[in-house]
């Protein structure tokens, strides 16, 4: 099995709903690292997995929806509290749509919300 990625940073903020999360209640800014990662089996006839210039436009335009955007104001996350495991669930989505190479089988975001903490999601096809 194959994997490509590619990483792009961006900075959002978002506040949490529905619970009690302290200073995460109040509207707060991430510096977010997103990894792209792309898998499958089989390369093209050039030898390549995916087109990554092809990759790069498509996360640029997913990354360019939401950065320095309210996370809690964009349409993705109406009625879901924008956590980064919906985050993670809802670029993974938005990218699988996007590329559309036939040779790839996995499309997973794993998405940095500071130095410790990550979640990630695997859209399968």
């Amino acid at each position: 099995m194959y994997t490509l990625a590619v990483k792009r940073d961006f900075i959002a903020r978002h506040f949490l709903i529905g619970g009690d999360w302290g200073p995460e209640n109040s509207p707060n800014s991430h510096h977010y690292v997103l990894e792209l990662q792309l898998e499958g089996k089989d390369l093209d006839k050039h030898g390549f997995l995916v087109d990554i210039v092809d990759v790069e436009k498509h996360l640029d335009e997913v990354v360019g929806q939401y950065k320095e955007q309210m996370l809690n104001d964009c349409p993705a996350f109406a009625g879901l509290n924008p956590s980064i495991e919906h985050f993670a669930r809802i670029l993974a989505t938005s990218l699988s749509e996007r590329i559309q190479a036939k040779n790839i089988s996995a499309v997973k975001v794993v998405l940095w919300e500071n130095e410790s903490a990550w979640a990630a999601y695997a859209h399968h096809r």
